[in-house]
């Protein structure tokens, strides 16, 4: 990576029983940008995540482009930023793979706006890739990142981390 990303905290990496959520908490306003970069499987058959911001799950949005191998689509999410995670059933350890990136974070006049990407196998015989816009509509900075399953854990070795990027 550029020596502009910085990483914030250490990376979190989850536990034997899983986790509920992966979050990020007291995130300094002293950077330009945000990403989250993560690897995540869970423990039911769902791929589902979502991402909030301060706990907030009310005030966002998000468009999507998805391509499966063998169709590709778009669709909106009008109060949900979603992701996807690999799934208990598919290939034994795989992870699915994305970032967010979060431009202007700490701001207090503005909207936060991000963008996602995030790609998923299953044994070369399905394959996602989601491409997403989103849209935290808060004039609030953003000190706490939570990424979640919309069912289950995430799965043991799912890991993220969190980077600060200064301006060049």
């Amino acid at each position: 990576m550029a020596n502009t990303y910085v990483q914030i905290g250490s990376t979190v990496t989850v536990g034997s029983g899983g986790a509920a959520s992966i979050a990020f908490t007291s995130i300094p306003a002293t950077f330009t940008d945000l990403c989250v970069k993560f690897s995540v499987r869970k423990d039911v058959a769902s791929i589902d995540t979502t991402l909030t911001f301060n706990g907030n799950s009310a005030n966002v949005s998000s468009k999507y482009i998805y391509g499966t191998g063998s169709a590709a689509g778009s669709a909106s999410a009008g109060s949900t930023i979603y992701s996807l995670a690999t799934q208990s059933g598919d290939t034994a350890n795989t992870f699915s793979n994305g970032e967010y990136y979060i431009p202007n974070y700490a701001s207090t006049s503005a909207y936060k706006s991000l963008s996602h990407d995030v790609v998923n196998e299953n044994n070369a015989t399905a394959a996602q890739s989601y491409l997403t816009a989103g849209l935290f509509s808060s004039n609030s900075a953003i000190s706490t990142v939570t990424i979640a399953p919309t069912s289950g854990n995430f799965a043991q070795y799912s890991t993220a981390s969190l980077y600060g990027i200064k301006s060049s």
